[in-house]
């Protein structure tokens, strides 16, 4: 927003600024778009569970972007990977003006983007996938490096001192929640082991968790994977009466107001609004203007380290499903 209407203003007298300024905040509130362009249809499939928040603000960031580009934006979701693989077929075969896919598991996820591609759709990889993008046809992949993200969880533990940690996957056969394990245990100087849960089960991520706090006192840090199962492992520890500090990958309004609770320690933010948003706008650059980002490369969206000192200020973002 603040780019158009700085692009807007630097180009017209004070009149022509506030006219362009007004039409910007007219389109936006009426749902249309505030730029006079072809109308095309971008799809997105992510590899979203049910009740998953993140991908609600994923979505925010995706619609906001479709409404200023005046795009007829679509979504569905499986966190299964042959039925993502199907909606991307179904997609290709309405002949959409533009995909965005998740490759959480990249080879089923494989021919289907082949398919996509060869008609013509031009397609962005989003999220999970920065390895395969590029080798399955992607122009361009938005999203932060899970393997840099989770080297980034293990500096901060050790900067916290801690020494025998929990990592939480919530979702097996996802390569970038592995990546993501992976990554902190290569920088950890203490011990840490993984602990396999149902992600669309909270009752259960709750009982896992405080099974293995009861069971070794030992463990001073538990890292879940997404921003739901923070305040689960939050109760879980309180249910386990374990002192272990409890830290998290993505960032929502919960996690936000737990890390100034001190509930939280720590979280990765990888920027989902920016990474929807992005993959609109870089769609819809490429079909207007056939501009493309990163050079070959990723366009990285995170990680970065929130803890206590920032909640304060994202918190209010947050709340609004931007954060």
């Amino acid at each position: 927003m603040a780019a158009v209407l700085g692009i807007s203003l630097a180009g017209c007298s004070a009149t022509g600024g506030k006219r362009a300024e007004d039409a910007v905040k007219k389109g936006l509130a009426d749902g249309h778009a505030a730029v006079d362009t072809p109308r095309w249809t971008f799809a997105m499939v992510t590899h979203a569970g049910a009740g998953d928040t993140f991908w609600d603000i994923v979505q925010n960031g995706a619609k906001q972007a479709a409404v200023k580009d005046n795009i007829n934006f679509l979504y569905a979701n499986s966190d299964q990977g042959q039925e993502q693989a199907q909606l991307v077929d179904s997609y290709t075969d309405k002949k959409v003006d533009g995909l965005i896919v998740t490759l959480a598991k990249p080879e089923a996820m494989k021919a289907a983007v082949a398919r996509a591609v060869k008609a013509g759709i031009p397609v962005i990889t989003v999220n999970s996938g920065a390895e395969q993008s590029k080798a399955y046809g992607a122009i361009t992949h938005i999203g932060q490096d899970e393997t840099i993200a989770g080297e980034a969880v293990g500096d901060e533990l050790n900067k916290r001192g801690r020494k025998k940690a929990l990592c939480v996957v919530h979702e097996q056969g996802n390569v970038g929640l592995e990546q993501r394990c992976a990554g902190a245990m290569k920088t950890f100087g203490g011990t840490m082991q993984k602990l396999y849960v149902d992600g669309t089960d909270m009752p259960d991520v709750e009982a896992s968790i405080e099974a293995k706090l009861q069971a070794d006192k030992s463990i001073d840090a538990v890292v879940t994977l997404g921003a739901p199962f923070a305040a689960t492992a939050v109760q879980a520890k309180e249910s386990a009466d374990s002192k272990a500090e409890i830290d998290t990958f993505d960032l929502n309004a919960q996690v936000a107001t737990e890390l100034q609770e001190g509930k939280v320690g720590f979280a990765v933010d990888q920027q989902p609004y920016l990474q929807g948003y992005e993959a609109v706008d870089l769609l819809w650059l490429y079909r207007y203007n056939a501009d493309v980002l990163g050079g070959g490369r990723p366009v990285l969206t995170g990680p970065q380290i929130i803890t206590r000192a920032d909640a304060a200020e994202l918190k209010a973002y947050a709340e609004r499903g931007t954060r």
